[in-house]
């Protein structure tokens, strides 16, 4: 990831995190999940599907993650 691409992490009142070691695990987990994608979508793509529909795909399952922390349950 470069600057370019850095995220800005939140914490639920909107306030910057903080904490270097939190910083850390979100930005290596964001890199994994990117490459993880990215290979995914390479496979996709020689495999003949079609870009839109990969990404779709892609953006259904981030849409359909679960939270299990959530307060409102």
């Amino acid at each position: 990831m470069t600057a370019h691409d850095a995220v800005r992490w939140r914490q639920v009142d909107g306030s910057a995190v903080a904490c270097e070691e939190k910083l850390k695990v979100l930005n290596e987990n964001l890199a994994e999940l990117r490459q993880m994608c990215q290979d995914a979508f390479e496979d996709a793509l020689l495999m003949g599907c079609d870009e839109a529909q990969i990404r779709q795909v892609f953006a259904t399952v981030v849409g359909g993650l679960y939270n299990p922390y959530a307060q409102d349950r």
